[in-house]
């Protein structure tokens, strides 16, 4: 509640490694389907619209190196999302001075469960963003958890290639 707004120029152009999180720990289920540690990307398409996509990454230790999967020269890229102010008059406007990032509006595939994820995002500090993640289920949002995420590296120069279905 306390995060200010996201500054989009310090996210657009970079990856950001992040990890979810719950207040209690690691939530088992992030655990399980092996995304405890993945990366964000941010980005800006032709028409000016900020987008993003996630990473998977070599799940090793909290505090181990970041290795995108399959490999860092060629990562993967999947999940994508809008990045975009929280509009107040849409259905997700929960936190009013955070940036929403709306897999449902990225494009993803039809029947690609990361289509209902919904994550408001605010900024800590110059390098590092709190998220807290829904899963749109019609008109519910079911509160998933919590991530950080911290500036990583430069992204790619042009926007970044889907991977076919």
């Amino acid at each position: 509640m306390r995060g200010a707004a996201p500054d989009l120029d310090a996210l657009v152009g970079w990856e950001h490694r992040g990890i979810n999180c719950t207040p209690a720990g690691a939530p088992p289920l992030a655990r399980l389907a092996g995304i405890q540690k993945f990366v964000k990307g941010f980005y800006r398409a032709g028409d000016g619209r900020a987008l993003g996509y996630n990473c998977p990454v070599v799940q090793n230790a909290l505090d181990g190196r970041w290795q995108t999967r399959p490999s860092d020269a060629a990562p993967k890229r999947f999940g994508f999302y809008t990045v975009a102010p929280v509009d107040p008059t849409s259905r997700d406007n929960a936190y009013l001075h955070a940036f929403l990032l709306d897999y449902g509006k990225g494009g993803n595939p039809a029947l690609d469960p990361s289509r209902g994820l919904r994550d408001y995002l605010v900024q800590l500090d110059a390098e590092r963003w709190l998220g807290k993640a829904y899963y749109a289920a019609g008109p519910a949002r079911i509160p998933v958890g919590f991530f950080v995420l911290e500036r990583w590296r430069r992204g790619p120069a042009q926007p970044p290639r889907r991977e076919p279905a």
